[in-house]
């Protein structure tokens, strides 16, 4: 009886790391050998993209609420003080979000907080 050389295991951890590789430039998507370290390299760069994620959106949730408040005659952080003190809480992605969307309520929370620190 001959011996098996190529199992079905090797061909199909190889067939997973290509599957991963699809589209990828040059070698990296038909050579294993150099596709195993792209793939690997993607996913260190997904995983701390996930982390990074969150703190682009709350970069962008900051910059938006602080031009909103400023055409109000107001700093971001005396706004965020100002909430703080008034007892209101709500998180930058809303408070963003109100100032984008609904800028009469936005500007009745921004009176709301200069009552507050007056």
């Amino acid at each position: 009886m001959p011996r098996a050389v190529d199992g079905t295991k090797r061909k199909d951890r190889r067939k997973k790391i290509l599957k991963q590789a699809k589209g990828y430039y040059g070698r990296r998507h038909t050579n294993n050998r150099v596709a195993k370290d792209a793939v690997a390299k993607a996913g260190q760069y997904a995983y701390r993209g996930r982390k990074e994620k969150k703190r682009d959106f709350r970069k962008l949730w900051i910059a938006r609420i602080n031009a909103a408040v400023r055409a109000e005659g107001l700093t971001y952080s005396q706004f965020m003080h100002g909430l703080t003190l008034a007892n209101i809480s709500l998180n930058r992605k809303a408070l963003s979000n109100m100032a984008i969307e609904d800028k009469q309520s936005f500007s009745a929370l921004v009176e709301q907080v200069k009552s507050v620190l007056a």
